[in-house]
């Protein structure tokens, strides 16, 4: 318990020195003309991704990305052009990793025609700009309906030996670190890996109905949310189960030039 409790101190120290996710940033973004080229990226969502915001998704650099840990975050993104682009401009969710040095963000094209003004013919017009000058800064995600976090059973999941799970529709600001698992009822917990993009994996599965610890970059520091009863015994590979839980916190690291409210 001790060295499973200071792997993740580290692990979350690790992410949150350097986290900035309130901050005003400035940078280029372009756009991907099919949206389908996100959807199989980096974070391992799929055709999932562009059921997402309307399709509003994007791929993030290095530093937003993390590892996969900034798979799922949101930001809210608009265009420097006063004459094409809207004050507001669009929010997109990361679902994959940008390997470009020359923009932060690669956006769908619905997401990049989003920015534009309501006016005819300005979304067509945005589009032909190809690279635009930007401001982007992180938000709360917003999923309507969907008010707790889900948990993906992977299709690569093999009872007793082996379980894949992706998190879904996680709100707040902030990433989810780490993973505890347990039987319900059990103190003997074990640490899950992150194996890619979203996707965290075990080969030390617990028998029975399945609850989890979710360690999440909060505040200056951090803290653990704790879904107490999350998968049955009779868990199944490809299935969604409701969390029970959901990340509402927003980091408070520090920053200049820095922007609190949401655009308007």
């Amino acid at each position: 318990m001790g060295s499973c409790f200071l792997f993740f101190v580290l692990f979350l120290f690790s992410f949150s020195v350097d986290a900035c996710d309130r901050c005003l940033h400035r940078s280029k973004a372009a756009y991907f003309s099919s949206a389908s080229a996100l959807s199989s990226g980096a974070c391992s969502y799929g055709s999932m991704a562009t059921g997402f915001f309307a399709g509003h998704i994007a791929a993030a650099v290095p530093s937003i990305y993390k590892d996969g840990a900034g798979c799922g975050a949101c930001f809210q993104v608009r265009c420097n052009n006063p004459s094409l682009c809207s004050s507001k401009g669009t929010t997109v969710m990361v679902t994959d990793l940008n390997k470009s040095n020359q923009t932060d963000l690669l956006l769908s094209s619905r997401a990049f025609r989003a920015m534009a003004k309501p006016v005819v013919g300005a979304d067509r017009d945005l589009l032909k700009q190809g690279v635009v000058d930007v401001e982007y800064q992180r938000v709360p995600c917003d999923y309507g309906n969907k008010k707790m976090m889900n948990v993906r059973v992977e299709e690569s999941s093999k009872k007793p030996n082996y379980l894949a799970i992706k998190l879904l529709y996680q709100g707040g600001q902030t990433e989810v670190v780490a993973i505890d698992i347990a039987q319900v009822g059990s103190s003997h917990w074990s640490y899950m890996t992150r194996s890619h993009g979203a996707v965290w994996v075990t080969d030390k599965v617990p028998t029975g109905p399945l609850q989890f610890r979710f360690v999440v970059t909060a505040g200056f520091d951090g803290k653990m949310l704790w879904s107490q009863r999350v998968l049955p015994a009779n868990w199944e590979a490809g299935k969604i189960y409701d969390a029970g839980v959901q990340v509402t916190d927003i980091a408070q690291e520090g920053c200049d030039p820095c922007d609190d409210h949401i655009w308007s």
